[in-house]
C-alpha cells in the first residue's frame, strides 16, 4: 500500500508563498499518477494538479501561474509551490496517488479529485491565508 505525507502547510498573510511536500512510499506500480487535491469549507473538492510517472505535469487553470508542482525522484518527495497566496486558496491539501490512466483520460487534478475516495491519499495539510 503507497504511504503519502504532507507537511508544509501553515499561515501566511495574501501574497505569501508556502512550499507542501509530500513523502512518497511504498508504489504499488511505476505507472502512477500523483498530486495534490484540496478541500475548502463548504466547497466542493478541487484537484489542484498532478505529475505522471512518465514525467507529465498538469496544473488546474485556477491556479496556473501561482502554483507548481515538481517531483524529487532520488527522494520520492512530491512538492507544491504555492505563490501569490490568496484568502480562497484557504483549505486542506492533500497528496493523492492512482494509477495512471490510458488515454484519453490524463493524469491531472481532476482525475486524482474524482478517485479521491478510491485512492491512496495522505491525511491532508492545513493551508489558511489571511488578507
Amino acid at each position: 500500500q503507497v504511504q503519502l505525507a504532507e507537511s508544509g502547510g501553515g499561515s501566511v498573510q495574501a501574497g505569501g508563498s508556502l512550499r507542501l511536500a509530500c513523502a512518497v512510499s511504498g508504489y504499488a506500480s511505476n505507472d502512477w499518477c500523483l498530486g495534490w487535491v484540496r478541500q475548502a469549507p463548504g466547497k466542493e473538492r478541487e484537484g489542484i494538479g498532478a505529475i505522471a510517472s512518465t514525467g507529465g505535469t498538469t496544473v488546474a487553470h485556477s491556479v496556473e501561474g501561482r502554483f507548481t508542482i515538481s517531483r524529487d525522484s532520488a527522494k520520492n518527495i512530491l512538492y507544491l509551490q504555492m505563490n501569490n497566496l490568496q484568502p480562497e486558496d484557504t483549505a486542506i491539501y492533500y497528496c493523492a496517488y492512482n494509477q495512471r490512466p490510458t488515454l484519453p483520460t490524463v493524469c491531472s487534478g481532476a482525475y486524482l479529485r474524482a478517485r479521491f475516495d478510491s485512492g491512496d491519499r495522505g491525511q491532508g495539510t492545513q493551508v489558511t491565508v489571511f488578507s
